[in-house]
């Protein structure tokens, strides 16, 4: 009895530490990311494609994001207006997701970045291997790795947000 004691705390023990060795997200990270994210949206070339922002954000989450990201709901004209507060949100919640990516990925950045971005497309981290989706993952991949090659000018937001629903 003892010893099953003891392995049950060791065990609680080991799991309660291991979200501290997962690889802090630096500024830079986020910020290559969110860039990386604009430029591979979707152009639709439609101007009410019910998507908004330079990131083509469904309308959906937006109230719940910017209120977790800038203390404040927005509704998804007042974000398309506001860039700041867009760049704010999306770097935010980008934040906490290469956050879980990393930790999902043993801190692989690659594999990290591939995930972070089947998420914010797909609402799942996995699963973006063929058509279309791989085709965006690697385009995402390679806007983050020329964004990451050169210094950033657009610091991303410092927030760290914890559980929020997916994107799309």
């Amino acid at each position: 009895m003892r010893r099953l004691l003891l392995s049950g705390l060791l065990v609680s023990l080991g799991l309660w530490t291991l979200p501290a060795q997962a690889q802090q997200v630096s500024n830079a990270k986020v910020a290559a990311m969110v860039e990386a994210l604009r430029q591979a949206a979707p152009k639709t070339e439609t101007k009410n494609d019910g998507l908004y922002s330079e990131w083509q954000i469904t309308p959906g989450i937006i109230p719940s994001w910017s209120k977790q990201c800038i203390g404040r709901e927005l509704t998804p004209t007042q974000l398309e207006n506001n860039p700041v507060a867009a760049r704010d949100t999306v770097s935010c919640i980008m934040r906490r997701e290469l956050q879980k990516q990393y930790a999902a990925s043993n801190n692989n950045e690659t594999v990290a970045v591939r995930r972070a971005a089947c998420w914010w497309m797909t609402g799942d981290a996995t699963g973006c291997n063929s058509g279309q989706m791989v085709t965006y993952v690697q385009n995402v991949l390679r806007f983050y790795q020329q964004a990451r090659s050169k210094p950033t000018n657009q610091p991303a937001s410092n927030s760290s947000q914890s559980s929020t629903p997916q994107n799309k």
